[in-house]
């Protein structure tokens, strides 16, 4: 489980950096404008992206008030960049140091509707980097809609073959 699961996490980060250096050189009219995607924009989707990574940590870190680091991102593009791929990073170096029973661990959490949820670590980091691939997704497809060219590949099949 955990060699998959370092797998995963440097994909993440990987295409996490990838796409945020792409998206460095896309017009700010273009990352803000309402796509009417899950999140709206490019913008508000690589803003949903850092804070999803940063809540999750929180959460495995048993943080009791959990800190939603957008309000400090707002209109930022280059700060939210920043802070997703540092996130990602740090999630990468948690996996990569983790023994078996740091993944097995069950923790208990509340989600942001307040419910109570018990499960293990590795269901957590499964969930994270899925939820992060399918948002990337998202970004891809507003990119191509905006005529973006010069769109990275961030496939995991990518990742791999640049090992």
């Amino acid at each position: 489980m955990k060699q998959l699961l370092q797998q995963y996490s440097a994909y993440n980060l990987w295409a996490n950096t990838i796409l945020s250096g792409r998206l460095a050189q896309v017009p700010g009219d273009i990352l803000h404008k309402d796509m009417g995607s899950s999140f709206g924009s490019i913008y508000k989707t690589m803003v949903h992206l850092m804070e999803v990574e940063n809540v999750w940590w929180q959460r495995l870190k048993l943080q009791e008030r959990i800190i939603v680091p957008e309000k400090d991102a707002e209109e930022n593009f280059e700060k939210v960049s920043k802070g997703l791929v540092m996130i990602s990073k740090q999630w990468s170096d948690w996996v990569h140091e983790a023994n078996e029973k740091n993944i097995e661990h069950v923790f208990g959490y509340y989600n942001s509707k307040k419910e109570f949820f018990k499960q293990p670590v590795y269901e957590l980091l499964m969930h994270l980097f899925n939820h992060q691939t399918y948002h990337r997704g998202q970004i891809v497809t507003m990119m191509r809609q905006n005529g973006v060219d010069k769109i990275p590949a961030t496939d995991f099949i990518a990742f791999s073959r640049k090992k």
